[in-house]
């Protein structure tokens, strides 16, 4: 009967270590949130990070994003779930973006070279999540986004009746 329990517990006391050492392994491991492509390695394969610490840099490639800056004055023609149009050198056609958020603050026009006057213009962040079937937007490629045309004085102030 003494035997049995010193055999048993030899049996748990290497399924917790295997159980600890499964657990080591798989601390390995990275998982990214989202799809995309490494841009950057932090730190080199073998090296002991910490948690929370900076590994690699993802660019998302599922959705496309796209950031872009809206005037002040604009602000009243675009909202978040419109649908726009963008387009890029080189590409003839147009491909279609959600406006998937806007900014609830403004900010300074964010140049590097900026004359007197653009210093005073603000500007809201907007992301556009972009339908991008043929794979052809590239991280950092400068895009155009176009907007609605300004509606008129009666038709501004019949929508904000509403």
């Amino acid at each position: 009967r003494e035997d049995r329990a010193r055999t048993r517990a030899q049996r748990d006391a290497i399924a917790t270590e295997r159980r600890a050492a499964e657990t080591d392994l798989s601390d390995t491991r990275l998982y990214a949130s989202s799809s995309g492509t490494v841009v950057t390695r932090a730190v080199e394969n073998g090296a002991i990070v910490q948690p929370g610490q900076t590994v690699f840099t993802l660019a998302i490639s599922k959705p496309v994003r796209v950031r872009a800056w809206l005037p002040e004055p604009w602000l009243s023609r675009v909202r978040p779930g419109q649908k726009l149009e963008i387009s890029v050198d080189g590409v003839e056609q147009r491909l279609t973006a959600t406006v998937a958020h806007i900014a609830p603050g403004a900010e300074f026009t964010p140049k590097t070279v900026q004359t007197e006057r653009q210093r005073t213009d603000l500007v809201y962040r907007m992301r556009l999540n972009v339908d991008d079937p043929q794979n052809l937007l590239r991280q950092g490629q400068p895009v155009k986004v176009h907007l609605p045309a300004a509606k008129t004085a009666g038709e501004a102030a019949r929508a904000d009746a509403r």
